[in-house]
């Protein structure tokens, strides 16, 4: 508990940058009943924790039968950033004792949902996220984040894929020094040209389409699987 605490404390420090742009609305009682209802883990049970943003919280409805595993609790909030995982992360992933929790970030940090893009302070939130995970006893899955041309609330932002493979790379090789898992979505849906998101698999460039989420869950579930054993 010690270490947990001393790590939460850390959190807050980390983000100062972002934290007066943020306020009460950072999500913590979006899932407060839902997460009332899981309840305590039964014998031979095991749970993964989907954390991330609108292309997370999209995934149970574009997919419904892949959210019907038994253990699989998708956790995402629409528009929301790294920092405003890290203020969740007790609520929606400690608390209900998972074994695996699957990240997906950085889209809005790019996007700037919050304030100036930092990739550092990106990646630090990220780092953060599997200490607080390693100290809870939960496995971490890091996902890369999906290629984006742009950003249709934030046309400014022309740089989106220089800015996404920087990130990937420097998460990436994070995930392979610690012996994290690592799951390339961006490899298996960005277009021939390198330019975006495979037209097929998109509706606007960002969120993923079933066929989108197919070729998701067909990369993550065996990681999943490995992870778990």
């Amino acid at each position: 508990m010690n270490k947990t605490f001393a790590i939460l404390c850390a959190v807050l420090l980390a983000c100062t940058p972002a934290f007066a742009q943020l306020n009460d609305s950072f999500g913590k009682t979006r899932y407060e009943e839902d997460n009332s209802k899981v309840g305590p883990k039964k014998v031979g049970e095991w749970r993964v924790i989907f954390m991330g943003d609108s292309i997370t919280d999209g995934w149970p409805e574009k997919s419904p039968a892949f959210f019907a595993t038994p253990g699989f609790y998708g956790r995402g909030i629409s528009g929301q950033t790294s920092y405003q995982f890290l203020l969740r992360f007790r609520n929606d992933v400690i608390e209900l004792d998972p074994d695996v929790v699957v990240l997906n970030y950085g889209t809005n940090d790019i996007a700037e949902n919050t304030g100036a893009y930092d990739e550092q302070q990106t990646f630090r939130n990220v780092k953060t996220m599997c200490d607080i995970a390693k100290a809870n006893g939960i496995k971490v899955i890091l996902a890369s984040t999906l290629p984006h041309e742009g950003f249709g609330w934030n046309p400014k932002i022309t740089d989106a894929m220089a800015k996404v493979r920087s990130l990937n790379a420097k998460v990436q090789e994070y995930a392979a020094a610690n012996g994290i898992p690592y799951v390339d979505w961006f490899s298996a849906m960005v277009s021939e040209d390198g330019s975006r998101m495979r037209e097929e698999l998109s509706g606007d460039g960002v969120h993923p389409n079933p066929d989108g989420y197919a070729i998701m869950e067909a990369l993550v579930l065996p990681v999943i699987r490995e992870t778990v054993k």
